[in-house]
């Protein structure tokens, strides 16, 4: 009966070192490895019975692959944990000598006078990248943000100066035809004087004009983007930024939407906008929400909708919206919206705030759907 037990066990071990879904290697208190699971030789890229008997040092690198004996010997002397039952993220090594980077937890188990300690490991490679591309995007999202708070700002000035700085070219001018008179010397004087005051004010306009043409003009470089992933990105970003519990937010694109002609960090940037403004217009919403979605809109067109649940906006204060000084925050200078519209038209889009259907408000924008895309099957 105690054999058929016995083996009942190694039997169920057996099964568990198949199928068990993070890496598993078991080690004995000399570090020789005894037990190397099938997940174990996939990560590492070692068979079964290359390891046995080996010392686990096989699979690390740096100073762990160095002094793991050392961390063995220090702990039976010791007894002190310094990761038995913690955990760390630690860089490991592959057959092929790659390193990269595991989660690393480790169980011990004291069987007579001898220990065994058991490590299950997964690999981080995958969200690493995540990480670094996240934080990527996200340096290059702020920096197109006050790329665009100038330019929205610049065009602003622009609308501003350009009447001003007429007017006092044509007073100028009008200065100098009227003081075109007798006193020779002095009127010639003046009138030097006028030439440039009217010269540099008329080469003031020219600038400003130009800054206020090629902020409206934009610089889009548009490409064929898939609009789930571009969306889900966005979304993400805001939540690192405000906290993901801050707001629940639902994503309910269908996978056959067809691609959209855009520059992704614009577009992205006009999500985040809009989503990062309804949720401080629901602060004080108990339960704040956030619904996106995309339907397509005649042959060319896609509309995206961030529909939100909070106080609602009023159809007077929608129409002045996207106007660069608009806002309806006390703190605001109104430049995010005016610059979502900037980069919404300068895509060939619209968009525009309506009263959404149960209270709350609703952006709806539209881009461009990229040629020969189609639904997805």
């Amino acid at each position: 009966m105690a054999e058929m037990d016995v083996d009942a066990l190694h039997q169920h071990f057996r099964s568990i070192m198949a199928s068990v879904p993070d890496a598993m290697v078991v080690i004995n208190e000399t570090g020789a490895i005894t037990a190397f699971s099938n997940t174990s030789s996939t990560l590492f890229g070692y068979s079964e019975d290359e390891v046995l008997g080996q010392n686990v040092s096989l699979l690390m690198a740096g100073k762990d692959r160095a002094n793991h004996d050392t961390y063995i010997s220090r702990y039976l002397q010791t007894g002190i944990r310094k990761i038995i039952g913690i955990g760390r993220t630690v860089t490991a090594r592959r057959k092929d000598g790659t390193l990269f980077p595991i989660d690393l937890k480790i169980g011990e188990a004291k069987i007579g006078e001898h220990y065994l300690f058991t490590a299950f490991m997964r690999d981080l490679t995958e969200q690493r990248r995540n990480e670094t591309r996240m934080k990527a995007l996200q340096a290059e999202l702020v920096h197109f943000s006050r790329l665009s708070s100038v330019g929205t700002m610049a065009s602003a000035l622009a609308h501003e100066l350009n009447q001003p700085l007429t007017v006092v070219t044509n007073y100028l001018e009008a200065a100098r035809d009227l003081l075109d008179a007798p006193d020779e010397e002095a009127m010639k004087m003046i009138q030097e004087a006028l030439n440039e005051a009217a010269k540099q004010s008329v080469r003031a306009g020219q600038i400003v004009r130009k800054l206020r043409d090629y902020v409206s003009r934009g610089e889009v470089d548009k490409r064929p983007t898939e609009l789930v992933p571009l969306i889900s990105d966005a979304i993400e970003l805001v939540q690192t930024e405000m906290g993901e519990g801050v707001c629940r937010i639902s994503i309910s694109i269908a996978e056959d939407i067809p691609d959209v002609l855009v520059d992704p960090i614009q577009i992205q940037q006009v999500v985040i906008n809009i989503v990062r403004n309804a949720i401080e217009a629901m602060k004080d919403t108990d339960d704040c929400g956030i619904k996106l979605s995309a339907s397509v809109v005649g042959e060319d067109m896609v509309m995206i909708s961030i529909e939100d649940n909070g106080p609602g906006i009023d159809r007077d204060v929608a129409d002045q919206l996207f106007k660069p000084q608009a806002s309806t925050k006390s703190t605001g200078m109104g430049l995010g919206l005016s610059i979502c519209k900037t980069i919404v038209e300068a895509h060939g889009g619209t968009i525009e705030a309506v009263s959404a259907a149960g209270g709350g408000t609703r952006f709806v924008f539209t881009l461009e759907r990229a040629e020969g895309t189609h639904d997805r099957d």
